[in-house]
């Protein structure tokens, strides 16, 4: 039975068709999997199918616990707050909207300024779209980033500290009291959970420590983060929303937390 059929009889496949309704609904996790969220109306135009049929599928994902149901789409299930995923891992997750944020971050840096790269994939992203520039001072906690930047122009500060494997990222009192020491312009910040109403959380504490220590330094924070961390917590606190200056983000952020954001005077840049 063809796919490219209406939305009626495509309803009554469910019921006399259900090894297409697997495949379909095993191809939407592949898909969620590597772009990090679904939306109704990708995945019907995709599959030639309605979106009250691909409505059904997410909630029969949802409710298996296979996926995190969305207004108009889907997320991954969530992770238990101390899930700790290596950087290879969360990497392959929301890669095209991390390279946007990545842009939109470059875009806010001046040449001469100090710039402060927290750990993680998005950070990551950001430090290569700043190699274009030649006059900047990046401090980082983050081997690979550091290592990503030893080619450029760009003078390099990497804090010491105790490595982290999962995160290339140093942590600990050496790395807090290399922080404390200097001053930056701009704070760009990778957060694990952004809960509106509780604030900034990473699975870490030693990486909560250093990271509110980069904030007690920096002149404007910006928190960096595709919109799939929100609503989450995970199990150490940074800090709360007061402490944020502006918020990168992609278009797929809820409402209600985009309207907590902006209420509470934080500027938002979507991309």
């Amino acid at each position: 039975m063809s796919l490219g059929i209406s939305g009626n009889r495509m309803i009554g496949a469910d019921r006399v068709n259900p090894v297409l309704n697997e495949e379909r609904r095993r191809a939407i996790l592949e898909i969620l999997n590597r772009d990090g969220r679904v939306l109704v109306a990708d995945l019907a135009r995709q599959f030639h199918t309605s979106q009250v049929t691909i409505r059904k599928d997410l909630d029969i994902l949802h409710g298996h616990g296979r996926i995190h149901r969305t207004n108009g789409g889907a997320l991954p299930a969530r992770e238990s707050v101390l899930e700790d995923p290596t950087l290879r891992e969360k990497e392959k997750l929301h890669h095209r909207d991390k390279l946007h944020i990545a842009a939109a971050a470059a875009r806010m840096v001046k040449e001469g300024q100090v710039v402060i790269l927290d750990s993680g994939t998005t950070t990551t992203a950001i430090a290569r779209a700043l190699r274009k520039f030649e006059n900047l001072t990046i401090i980082t906690n983050a081997v690979n980033i550091a290592a990503e930047l030893s080619g450029s122009s760009l003078e390099v500060i990497l804090t010491g500290g105790t490595l982290r494997k999962n995160s290339f990222s140093l942590v600990g009192p050496i790395a807090e009291e290399t922080l404390r020491r200097l001053n930056a312009d701009i704070l760009f910040l990778g957060v694990d959970g952004f809960d509106v109403h509780s604030g900034l959380s990473t699975p870490n504490l030693l990486e909560a420590k250093v990271n509110h220590a980069m904030m007690d330094v920096a002149g404007v924070v910006m928190v960096v983060c595709d919109s799939s961390k929100f609503g989450r917590r995970s199990l150490s606190s940074i800090a709360p929303l007061s402490a944020v200056h502006h918020v990168i983000t992609d278009r797929g952020i809820r409402k209600p937390d985009l309207s907590v954001l902006k209420k509470a005077g934080i500027q938002v840049t979507l991309v």
